[in-house]
């Protein structure tokens, strides 16, 4: 089992940032998954995938079109944690922000994730 816990969500106006983090527990996840992604999904909208992480390495890094050069993604593999730094934020950013993970290096794709967090609220005021 893998248990997923995100966190930093909040309020911010347009133009603010930030910080989102998943920590990840159960012996399953250090021995079997290698692979973090975050995911957003919007009030009527179907769930997207925003940036992924491959934790071993060198790090490669996937983003989606729309938040290429605003997001980062890094890791703290000391901390089984990932970080998901929002800048530049728009009201369109609101949504349900879910962590994942996986071993599909640099998918976006949900089928490829395997377990998944309850989600942390970002909401993006104009």
């Amino acid at each position: 089992q893998v248990q997923l816990a995100e966190s930093g969500g909040g309020s911010v106006q347009a133009g603010g940032s930030l910080r989102l983090s998943c920590t990840a527990s159960g012996a399953e996840y250090i021995y079997t998954y290698n692979v973090v992604g975050w995911f957003r999904q919007a009030p009527g909208k179907e769930r997207e995938g925003v940036a992924t992480i491959y934790t071993g390495g060198a790090g490669y890094t996937g983003y989606a079109d729309s938040v290429q050069g605003r997001f980062a993604i890094s890791r703290d593999n000391a901390k089984n944690t990932v970080y998901l730094q929002m800048n530049s934020l728009k009201p369109d950013d609101t949504a349900m922000y879910y962590c994942a993970v996986g071993r599909i290096i640099g998918s976006l794709r949900q089928a490829n994730y395997n377990y998944w967090g309850q989600g942390t609220q970002v909401t993006v005021s104009s």
